[in-house]
This record gives C-alpha cells, sequence and structure tokens, in this order.
C-alpha cells in the first residue's frame, strides 16, 4: 500500500472545487488551498499564519452574529472534537457576501491528541439565488408550484423586457425552447403521478445548474423555456447541449424502475426586429425540427 507524501497531497486538495483550510489549535491558519483562494478573493499568502479570529472572513450567521469572534463553530470543535456542518456567510475581499456551506471536523494525532481542525466550505450562491427567487415569485403569484419555476406569465414578461433591453444595449440572449420527449408514454404507462415527479426531477435539474442570471420556466404541459443571458452564437450551441446531457443523464427512481426521459429542444438569439411572439415562434419551429429529426437533440437558428 503506498502512502501520499506532500506534493501529492497538495495536488488533491487544490483540485477541489471546494475551499479547504487547516488551522492549529490555536485556530492559526496553517493551510489554503486554490478553491479557498477563488471563492473568498485571498491569496493564500495573504491568510496563511494569521488566525481565523483576526477576523479576516468575517463570518456572520443568518442573524448576522459575528461567528469569528463570538460563536465560532471551528472553535467549538477544536474544544470538543464534534465535527460540525452549518451555513454561513464569508466576507469576500472585495467586499461582498459569500453563502457557504461549512463542515468542520478536529485532526488529532497518533495519540489522540487534538492539533487543529479542518474546515472544507462550498459556495452556494447560486442556490441562494435560486431560493429567494422561487420566494418573491411566489409572493407574487408567478411561480408554477408543481416545478417551482417560473410560469407562463412572468416568462412573457421578462421576455417583453429582455427585447425592450435588446433594442437599446444590443447586448445579447438567447432563449431555448423545449419539451419532454415522448412524455405522454410516462403517464400512460406509470400514472399521472409519476409524470409530475418527472416534471419535478427535471426541473430540479434545471435550477440545480443554473447561473443566478439565467431564468427557467414551464410553459405549459411537459413545454419549458430559458431565457439565457449574455449568450452569444458561439456559445448557443454548447450550451444547449450541456442542457440536453445534463437531462439525458438525469433518472427518477420509480419502484424498481428508472425513469429516464430526454428533451428535444430549439435555441435561438434574439434579433433586432424580434417581438415577443416573432422570438417564441422561431424558437418552437426549431423545437419542432429536432423533433421531426428523431428527438433528444438541438436545433439552433
Amino acid at each position: 500500500m503506498t502512502t501520499l507524501d506532500e506534493n501529492n497531497f497538495r495536488t488533491i486538495v487544490d483540485e477541489l472545487y471546494d475551499g479547504l483550510y487547516f488551522v492549529d489549535r490555536r485556530r492559526k491558519i496553517t493551510f489554503w488551498n486554490k478553491a479557498a483562494e477563488k471563492i473568498t478573493g485571498f491569496k493564500a499568502e495573504e491568510v496563511i499564519g494569521s488566525s481565523c479570529a483576526d477576523n479576516i472572513l468575517t463570518h456572520v450567521d443568518e442573524a448576522g452574529n459575528n461567528l469569528c469572534q463570538g460563536h465560532c463553530p471551528l472553535a467549538a470543535t477544536l474544544e470538543d472534537l464534534a465535527p460540525r456542518a452549518t451555513q454561513v456567510y464569508l466576507h469576500h475581499k472585495l467586499g461582498h457576501r459569500v453563502p457557504v456551506s461549512v463542515r468542520i471536523s478536529p485532526l488529532t494525532d497518533d495519540a489522540g491528541e487534538v492539533i487543529g481542525a479542518v474546515e472544507l466550505f462550498t459556495d452556494i450562491s447560486n442556490h441562494r439565488a435560486n431560493e429567494l427567487r422561487v420566494k418573491e415569485l411566489e409572493q407574487l403569484a408567478l411561480i408554477d408550484k408543481l416545478t417551482q419555476l417560473a410560469n407562463r406569465r412572468y416568462i412573457e414578461s421578462q421576455l417583453e423586457k429582455h427585447l425592450t433591453e435588446f433594442q437599446r444595449t444590443r447586448l445579447p440572449f438567447a432563449i431555448y425552447f423545449f419539451d419532454i420527449d415522448h412524455f405522454k408514454q410516462i403517464n400512460d404507462s406509470y400514472g399521472h403521478d409519476a409524470g409530475d415527479e418527472v416534471l419535478r426531477f427535471l426541473s430540479k435539474t434545471l435550477i440545480d445548474n443554473a447561473r443566478p442570471f439565467d431564468l427557467y420556466g414551464r410553459w405549459g404541459g411537459e413545454e419549458f423555456i430559458a431565457l439565457i443571458r449574455n449568450l452569444d452564437a458561439d456559445n448557443l450551441l454548447s450550451f444547449g447541449e450541456r442542457l440536453r446531457m445534463l437531462v439525458q443523464h438525469s433518472y427518477l427512481q420509480w419502484g424498481n424502475e428508472r425513469l429516464a426521459v430526454t428533451i428535444s429542444l430549439g435555441g435561438t438569439l434574439a434579433q433586432s426586429d424580434d417581438t415577443l411572439d416573432s422570438l417564441v415562434k422561431r424558437a418552437d419551429r426549431l423545437l419542432y425540427t429536432s423533433k421531426k429529426n428523431g428527438r433528444n437533440r438541438l436545433t439552433i437558428g
């Protein structure tokens, strides 16, 4: 059995998507990985050697309590050796708050004596943005209750808004019109409850992989629209293909069976003379082409 040397260990932890840092018993930071730099904006050399009690990241909780100078979960783990998990807001070097999911574990030596702790933290800003969007849409009755996506009314209003902005700024945006292939067979074979669950898990796939400024909505039945900002012709195909692939590789466990579905899509960029009707109809025609050519595919134009 081989063991990891220090260089291999550093390579592995620097490849993590999650921020990770070590502290000694006095909460002095001894290691800070690349993801921690990316999430916080602080380089390793700016934090290593300082104490997390120095308030560099000024973690606060939902109530705004400063955790670094008071109710610090990392300090508590150093005292009782109990692992902890929580959500906090850290201070980014550029000044804004970043919501993160935090997991803390004690570090002990061969004799079982505590020598420090490790904290792993994940940027959950996209999830928080989606949660806030859902709450806002619920208050305005602009959400589809089954899927938790924007409803048709809201999608139409946002398309109108973006078309107006496009006429003025020429900042590109795209829409994808898509639906679930052979959805009627799901309902006929497994019942409408299964169909509803398929709609939910597809929508969750969209939500979990959305950027904060992407908007997904249920147009009706098994039809959906994605409104994607800052997308140009070079990325229209790759973004749509990623969306198609994510759905294709998702599945729902229904009893002893896995229910997997595919989607057919039509993708198009807004044009200078577009109206809401012309933009949606063009995407719908492209969707029909995908259906005609075999389904589970994207057609752009």
